[in-house]
């Protein structure tokens, strides 16, 4: 399939996520993803004001489901979500149900891995289940605590080449990585590169970063789109 660039918007302010996501865009992002500190922020209207302002526009709304499943993605469809987010470590039914809502209403659904024991078990059986993404996660709160005790944190590409060898649908890695790093995950095989905190986003004080970023997302999304096509399930061992 052909490399996506998706910005995760982990803002707190809708006014200044709608700002960001039209630079994004203008620089030639694919996905917009409403962040679960926007929801949280916002609740749902974040994703419709999203749907309102770019109509054509592939949204991801990240809210993270672990119960309630068939509802809380009834509603962010409603609200105007093309693609919801169910995690690994939910009770096998409300991933079920979250697929079948998917299916029902005409949305993607993205399996999270994030704090699985097993994350490469984890993504075989969100696959088995039905989703339609891989969400390879390495968390926000497991990578800061570690680095402050001094150790290094665990990061996506360390099991990246393993995740993508295990499932036949498409991957993203998400949590810690530099640009770098973030750009070159088509080469492991995960076409979805996800640009946000700390990349595009600050990490601290989740809301954008400085700087050029307009540029900056734009250099990075030439370079994604360069890959061409990326073979899923398929990448290097």
């Amino acid at each position: 399939m052909k490399p996506i660039v998706q910005i995760s918007l982990d803002l707190t302010n809708i006014d200044e996520a709608l700002s960001t996501a039209e630079l994004a865009l203008r620089a030639g992002v694919d996905w917009l993803e409403a962040g679960t500190p926007l929801i949280l922020a916002e609740g749902l209207n974040c994703v419709r004001r999203l749907r309102e302002r770019f109509p054509e526009v592939p949204i991801v709304a990240d809210l993270k489901t672990m119960d309630g499943g068939y509802l809380e993605a009834e509603m962010m469809a409603g609200a105007g979500a093309s693609h919801v987010v169910v995690m690994a470590r939910a009770h096998e039914e409300t991933i079920r149900l979250v697929v079948k809502a998917g299916r029902d209403f005409g949305i993607g659904v993205m399996g999270d891995n994030l704090a699985a024991n097993d994350m490469v078990g984890a993504a075989k059986q969100l696959e088995d289940l039905g989703c339609d993404y891989i969400v390879h996660h390495v968390g926000y709160d497991e990578r800061g605590e570690i680095a402050r005790r001094g150790e290094r944190p665990p990061n996506p590409l360390d099991q990246l080449r393993a995740i993508v060898q295990s499932v036949q649908i498409p991957v993203q890695a998400v949590g810690g990585l530099t640009i770098e790093q973030a750009v070159s995950t088509p080469e492991f095989g995960a076409p979805l590169v996800v640009i946000g905190a700390p990349l595009a986003i600050d990490s601290d004080s989740f809301r954008t970063a400085g700087g050029d970023l307009e540029d900056s997302l734009r250099l990075i999304c030439d370079k994604v789109h360069s890959y061409g096509d990326v073979a899923v399930g398929k990448g290097p061992v």
